[in-house]
């Protein structure tokens, strides 16, 4: 952590885990050191929060742009370790910026599914394939954790759970030589392991991506 996060972290994170009544299960699966990414489900702005105070470990995050156009917001989340990402495009600066920092030992947190899906079966929802491109470029390790509220909500004072399921080596992505397909079928096996761990069951593969490959 740097020294300012570590000092923000000390304040807040037991404030947080107790608005949110967080859980973590099988923490013991977050490795401590090294870099890697962290893969979760999204149905907040809170998701954030959870993932950072629940883990112990400096998360950084790709943010949209526009968010550091804010003055004020600016500050808060760059110090809180978010970069800008440009999602109207292929934002290849950014991407090179992630790959570096993993390469570095830092920890990427990345939403599969691009945007909030509160209250919905997450089995059922879109997702992009961006986190299987940066999984092949910077020959990363994932680990697949599950944000569980009731109905798929996080509330103020009401339970959360932290899942964290087993690691995903690079290894058993069977990358071969990148590009759009194998992007996506990685995504989609970060994704389906993401859903297993909160009980639900993704149909793989995709019929969208299934659909755009063969256009």
């Amino acid at each position: 952590m740097s020294k300012i996060y570590r000092i923000i972290y000390t304040i807040f994170v037991w404030p947080v885990r107790i608005l949110f009544r967080i859980h973590v299960v099988n923490g013991e699966k977050m490795p401590k050191t090294g870099g890697c990414i962290v893969c979760a489900n999204h149905t907040s702005m809170l998701d954030v929060l959870i993932l950072s105070a629940g883990l112990g470990r400096q998360i950084r995050y790709m943010a949209k742009k526009e968010l550091f156009k804010i003055p004020l917001l600016k500050g808060l989340i760059t110090i809180l370790g978010a970069y800008p990402v440009d999602r109207g495009g292929a934002d290849a600066a950014s991407i090179r910026r992630t790959v570096s920092m993993i390469g570095n030992g830092e920890l990427i947190g990345i939403f599969p599914q691009g945007t909030r899906h509160p209250g919905v079966d997450p089995a059922t929802t879109e997702i992009k394939p961006g986190v299987g491109m940066i999984t092949w470029h910077a020959k990363a390790m994932v680990v697949p954790a599950y944000i569980r509220a009731k109905g798929n909500r996080v509330r103020f004072f009401r339970k959360t759970e932290l899942v964290l399921g087993d690691p995903i080596p690079f290894e058993q992505f069977a990358f071969e030589k990148g590009g759009r397909a194998e992007y996506v079928t990685a995504s989609e096996k970060i994704f389906s392991e993401i859903c297993a761990l909160g009980g639900y069951k993704r149909a793989l593969p995709a019929k969208k991506y299934v659909a755009e490959e063969t256009e």
